[in-house]
Formats: C-alpha cells, sequence, structure tokens
C-alpha cells in the first residue's frame, strides 16, 4: 500500500517541481519549499511527512526540516541523470487513468491503440527512456555493433523506426554529424513533437520525421535501422521486420533495443520483470493486439522469441551484442 500511494506522490513531487526545488535547497521547511514552489504548505507538509517515511527525504526534527540527499536526488530531480525515474511514474499514473479502458479490453479481448491512452504516457514514455538512451546509446550500444561506429562518423543514412518523440534520433544526429536521420513513428502527435525536438536541439537538418507504419517504412540503403523498445509493441513484428531487412543495404545492420529478459518466465520472477509484465499488460501488449495481426510478443519476450522473429524475417545473422540492467541489444543482418 505504502508503495502503491507513494508512486502517486513521486507523481506529484515530479509534476509541481518539488523534488527540482529540493535538490539545491539543503535543509527546508514546508513553508520555505511551498514558497519555492507556489503551492500550499499545508499539503507540501503532509506530501513532505510522506517522503521522510519512504526514505526518500531526510528529516531533521530538531529544526523541522527536510532535506534531499544527492543520490536520491539524482532518481527523482536531475532530468539528465542516468537513473532519472520521473519518467517512469507519468507513464504508470496514465496506466491508471485508462483503467477503465483496460477492464474492457480483459473482457472483450481487444486491444488498445497508443492513440487512446492519457496524454501523460506519451511524454512519460519519453522521459523514461532518455535518460538511458543518453547514457548507453552513443557510449556502448553503437560501439558494441560491427563497423557501425565508423560509417556513422564517415556519413551513413539510418532509420530510426518506431521513433516516438524522437528522443533516440536527436541523441544520434548531435553525436554524428555527418550522417542523415529519419524517424518513423505511426503516432502523429509523437513526430510533431519530434520535429520541435530536432529543431530545439539544431539538428533539424538531418534528422527528419515522418508518420509511417514499421511495415511501409520508406526508403530503401539505409546503412543502420534501429528499432528502440518498440518490436514487441507492434502487431505485426515479422512483417515491420521484413520490411526493414528489405530497407537495408546488403551491408547494413539493424540495432534491436528491447527490455531485457529472460526466455522462461521463471527467470523474470524480479523487480525487473515485475515492472515491465506490468507494463506490457497495461500498454505493450494491448498495443499489439490492436493492430493487425496482433501478434502481442510483450514487453518480456526474451532473446529467442526475438531472434525468431528476424530469422523468420530473412536476417541471416543475429547476435546479442550488448545489454544493460533494462535493455538487450541484438544485432542482425540481412
Amino acid at each position: 500500500m505504502g508503495a502503491a500511494i507513494s508512486g502517486l506522490m513521486l507523481h506529484l513531487g515530479d509534476r509541481l517541481g518539488l523534488y527540482r526545488a529540493l535538490a539545491d535547497a539543503g535543509p527546508i521547511t514546508p513553508g520555505g519549499l511551498a514558497g519555492r514552489t507556489g503551492t500550499a504548505e499545508r499539503y507540501v507538509r503532509e506530501w513532505l511527512a510522506n517522503q521522510a517515511a519512504g526514505g526518500y527525504v531526510v528529516y531533521h526534527p530538531a529544526e523541522g526540516t527536510f532535506e534531499l540527499p544527492a543520490e536520491q536526488a539524482m532518481v527523482v530531480a536531475d532530468e539528465t541523470s542516468p537513473v532519472f525515474l520521473g519518467g517512469a511514474f507519468e507513464a504508470i499514473a496514465s496506466c491508471y487513468a485508462d483503467h477503465d479502458l483496460l477492464a474492457a479490453a480483459f473482457r472483450s479481448g481487444e486491444g488498445i491503440g497508443w492513440h487512446q491512452h492519457d496524454g501523460r504516457l506519451f511524454s512519460g514514455v519519453v522521459r523514461l527512456f532518455r535518460p538511458g538512451y543518453a547514457a548507453h546509446l552513443v557510449e556502448s550500444w553503437l560501439p558494441a555493433l560491427d563497423g557501425v561506429v565508423a560509417k556513422l562518423r564517415a556519413g551513413a543514412s539510418v532509420a530510426d523506426v518506431g521513433c516516438g518523440q524522437g528522443a533516440s534520433t536527436v541523441i544520434m544526429a548531435q553525436a554524428f554529424e555527418r550522417s542523415t536521420f529519419a524517424g518513423f513513428d505511426l503516432h502523429e502527435p509523437s513526430i510533431e513533437q519530434a520535429r520541435r525536438s530536432a529543431q530545439e536541439a539544431g539538428v533539424d537538418h538531418r534528422a527528419r520525421f515522418e508518420v509511417a507504419a514499421a511495415k511501409e517504412v520508406p526508403g530503401a540503403g539505409y546503412d543502420l535501422v534501429c528499432l528502440f523498445d518498440a518490436l514487441h509493441d507492434m502487431g505485426d513484428p515479422v512483417g515491420a521486420a521484413r520490411r526493414i531487412h528489405r530497407a537495408l543495404a546488403p551491408d547494413g545492420t539493424l540495432m534491436l533495443v528491447e527490455p531485457n529478459a529472460d526466455d522462461g518466465l521463471e527467470n523474470n520472477l524480479n523487480p525487473v520483470g515485475r515492472t515491465y509484465y506490468g507494463l506490457s499488460t497495461a500498454i505493450c501488449t494491448p498495443g499489439s493486439l490492436a493492430q493487425e495481426v496482433g501478434l502481442g510478443l510483450g514487453a518480456q519476450a526474451g532473446p529467442a522469441a526475438l531472434t525468431a522473429v528476424l530469422t523468420e524475417a530473412g536476417f541471416s545473422s543475429v547476435r546479442r551484442a550488448t545489454e544493460t540492467p533494462f535493455n538487450i541489444v541484438l544485432e542482425a543482418r540481412p
């Protein structure tokens, strides 16, 4: 119960800027924090008590002050931190808001389209995944692929399929100035935000975005195609992978990034698996079931199932390139 209600408290602290205000305040009273954030002291006092009881903040009883430790600030206050999780609780809050849709889907067996969800899902997902992409994509994931970084430095053609709001595309475009990037996604509002993000980052001249289904990705001869946490959401992942196979240059590479999981359910019964299975029940599986074919891979499909999809689509070589506690990276060649 404490964990469940504190998820809401974390979402509120993120949304209202309470954590950001705490991060550089040192010991502060509820009134001081309320004054910094334009909120009501009585609500802030109760919220801080919850945070202290959960160990998120430290309470100093003699002074009646509260303090956010630096290690906690990395998780709740600093969006550039690789362990920032404010976006996770924004996305989870959207799932609670969608509970009527989900209950109906359980009864009918029908899917729930991405566009049907509470709007916090879209912003929450990009804020959840962007820190991990910023920490790992350029530094470890791309270097784990055979010869890809050299191509990107020289000037490569890259497609980011299922790009969402374009966080991964923009990160790559910032790192490799000689390459060109195209992001594709079914969700038009996300594509519009991706275009704005590319413009704000100053990479819109080499990063473009289009609304397109994975099975209908335009263009050919791509040196690199990326799928970031997207294949398992697709209704027809085999069809999507088959189109990508045709769109790649003969010596091109598919980089598939998926949630890290073992092939056996019994080996995923841990905190990470608990989280991903829950998100998969509320978001990923319904999203797949709402599309053509509706395979419903789920967010914990495992490397064997993912490899089977790519092999069926025509890829002759699939290998595990690298992984993090939360992600697995597969490299596939035509």
